[in-house]
């Protein structure tokens, strides 16, 4: 048996998606209630991980638990034992063919960040901030050269673990909601820090610092020095993975608050 959950949770708190030695990983504190309820250890497998303050507003987790329970069991049965900034959505039984890692063919993430003046209190933590006036039309035209199969080393952390550089972004839009820019990113996959470098990079061209065509000159030269520093997490969160539709699972939640 095979079973798999969608769950959105808060980064704030934790270290990060994956499982840590002091136990401040989200994936710790979903294995632990969910091996309450399967009542053994059971080890969870996520699409993708998140950072330390990266929050997700969908993500999907597979496991196989030895016992048979109901589905409500892996929802409201999990969540109870969940501490609050955690929440399992949603439980299907799949195949033994599925792979929340590995059958994923899209992910997708959204920065929010609130282009304001005054910092935010309110939702400190939850959003990204940037003080000057941005020019998300110019921020668009710069996007729009990161859009197809490139290499991304230029927008790659010096520790990612990925095998390729090489990744097809296949959207990167930028819509103003007042006065908040909610910058969407969706690829075959992601270098780490991949969307935060992307994004530091897009705000000095929303800023007037650079042109738009300054982030093809990045793209090009492949050198993470000359793009700009890592943008904050705190507004950056997982959106979307989409599986091939014989798994009939969703791709996104419907009950987030910037959807």
């Amino acid at each position: 048996m095979r079973i798999v959950v969608g769950l959105e949770y808060r980064g704030v708190g934790f270290c990060g998606w994956q499982s840590q030695l002091q136990g401040c990983g989200v994936q710790d504190a979903l294995e632990s209630a969910v091996s309450t309820i399967a009542g053994e250890k059971t080890v969870v497998t996520a699409a993708g991980r998140t950072d330390t303050g990266v929050h997700a507003a969908f993500q999907v987790v597979h496991f196989d638990p030895a016992v048979n329970r109901p589905l409500t069991a892996w929802v409201r049965g999990v969540n109870s034992h969940l501490p609050p900034g955690v929440a399992v959505l949603w439980a299907r039984e799949v195949d033994e063919s599925f792979h929340a890692r590995f059958a994923a063919t899209q992910r997708g993430y959204r920065y929010v960040l609130m282009n304001h003046p005054v910092r935010p209190g309110l939702q400190d933590g939850l959003i990204g901030w940037y003080h000057r006036p941005l020019d998300a039309g110019a921020m668009n035209l710069a996007a729009a050269h990161l859009i197809g199969q490139h290499d991304f080393s230029a927008f790659r952390a010096a520790e990612c673990q990925a095998r390729s550089p090489i990744k097809e972004l296949r959207l990167a839009h930028i819509e103003r909601r007042g006065d908040y820019l909610l910058c969407d990113f969706r690829a075959d996959g992601f270098l780490h820090h991949m969307v935060r470098n992307i994004m530091g990079s897009l705000v000095q061209v929303g800023a007037g610092t650079q042109p738009p065509a300054w982030v093809r000159e990045i793209l090009v030269g492949r050198d993470r020095t000359l793009a700009a520093p890592t943008f904050d997490a705190a507004g950056l969160y997982l959106t979307h993975i989409r599986y091939p539709a014989h798994f009939a699972l969703p791709e996104s939640s419907e009950r987030w608050l910037f959807a």
